[in-house]
């Protein structure tokens, strides 16, 4: 399905150009002290998980323009993640989302196996209603008045743990948007209380190699309130949960102007860091490209990580989480993956023991020049070589797009139908 020949011929062109510029770049950084081939082989070794649902055209509450060739189902999913890691070298895992990826087990593991991929995180969905389900999430799921509705939405995701296990995945995700839209509507306390016996459920029903991960979203679908809103409720769940239970970070998740970074230190200093989603935001869940936006705010994200590095039990999990309203989503995820591949190796180049001793003489300005000089950084050339060591493109999106991908999936698979949203 994808032509090696155009991404052959695109890498020898560029090799040459590639390894002065690699050189010249292990010069400078090695009269810092730092070693180019061990950064590069730490940027080889780092990978980000990629959503099914995110090689699909995303929309809005408005409408949904669908985009050519795009995928009809799992196994179609699976081939355009597949193109995504073999381009980037930076996805080896797909993280699916039930039910709208339910397949026999056999059949995800051998298409997943021609790509060399594995599977990430199971994602649950009560945040909708799905084909010919018995009672519905209008009103919430997890946390619903109704006991027959709470019941319904544990079972779902205790089926979601089932179908992780017979697919080598050891994690569940579990994102609500149970809430309410006016005051008055739900009482907090109950209905918090609801949510965590349905927690305890789930979390009773993880195998002993497992991991939950709760995701806090300050704001819809439920706009006045969300059960889980914020990192000190999803932190609460947590604790109360057991060792097994972590919080999720979506970078869109948060009101405008959060400081994300503290709070990716908090959770580390308490051994409750599970991971992220990651994606980019101006306005609220804008679910943009990693690094879009606020590319800073990403590396600074990513030095809380790297000071953490080597703590007993700490193994964030990283995965995209975005959509893909105006641009080719094979496209935007490779360049989001990069991007987070990018911000991993400027936050390594930091000087961490000058950075230590600013902090301690209550230098500002030293201490954060010293962040900035890693983040000006240009560390493409790093970012290009390992995926040139691997096989993958030196530069994914030329390659793509050379490749010819893109127009023989769009003959193969039926176009899609533009969508509303919901807006009359």
């Amino acid at each position: 399905m994808l032509d090696r020949t155009p991404i052959d011929l695109a890498n020898e062109t560029a090799e040459a150009a590639l390894r002065a510029d690699y050189d010249s770049l292990g010069e400078r950084l090695a009269r810092a002290g730092l070693d180019i081939a061990a950064i590069k082989d730490k940027a080889a070794r780092f990978a980000v998980a990629v959503p099914s649902w995110g090689v699909g055209t995303g929309g809005t509450r408005f409408a949904r323009f669908p985009g050519r060739g795009e995928p009809r189902g799992i196994m179609d999913k699976l081939d355009d993640c597949g193109v995504i890691h073999r381009l980037t070298g930076a996805t080896p895992t797909v993280s699916l989302h039930i039910p709208w990826d339910k397949a026999p087990a056999a059949d995800l593991l051998a298409k997943a196996a021609e790509w060399g991929l594995g599977f990430d995180a199971m994602n649950s969905n009560t945040f909708q209603d799905q084909p010919g389900q018995l009672l519905s999430y209008k009103h919430g799921s997890l946390s619903h008045t109704d006991p027959s509705v709470r019941a319904q939405a544990v079972e779902h995701n205790i089926e979601c743990i089932e179908i992780g296990q017979t697919i080598g995945s050891k994690a569940l995700t579990v994102w609500i948007g149970d809430g309410s839209n006016f005051p008055g509507q739900s009482d907090f306390s109950r209905q918090f209380d609801r949510y965590m016996d349905s927690a305890r459920a789930i979390y009773a029903a993880l195998p002993a190699d497992w991991r939950l991960f709760t995701e806090h979203k300050m704001f819809e679908p439920a706009f006045y309130s969300t059960v889980v809103q914020d990192w000190g409720t999803n932190y609460l769940i947590a604790t109360e949960l057991g060792e097994k239970a972590f919080c999720l970070v979506d970078l869109g998740h948060h009101a405008p102007n959060t400081n994300i970074e503290m709070i990716v230190a908090r959770l580390v200093s308490r051994g409750k860091l599970g991971g992220f989603h990651f994606n980019d935001s101006k306005y609220g869940d804008d679910d943009l490209d990693a690094g879009s936006i606020d590319p800073y705010r990403l590396f600074l994200v990513f030095n809380e990580l790297i000071e953490a590095e080597g703590k007993p039990g700490f193994a964030p999990a990283h995965m995209l989480d975005q959509s893909h309203n105006v641009t080719d989503p094979i496209e935007s995820l490779m360049v989001s993956a990069t991007e987070v591949q990018r911000a991993y190796v400027q936050a390594l180049l930091v000087d961490r023991e000058a950075l230590a001793a600013h902090q301690e003489a209550n230098d500002a300005l030293m201490a954060t020049t010293t962040l900035k000089r890693a983040f000006r950084t240009d560390v493409e050339p790093i970012l290009a070589m390992a995926r040139l060591d691997k096989g993958a493109a030196i530069d994914p999106v030329a390659a793509f797009r050379a490749s010819g991908y893109r127009d023989r999936v769009a003959a193969e698979r039926p176009a899609a139908q533009a969508g509303g949203g919901g807006i009359v």
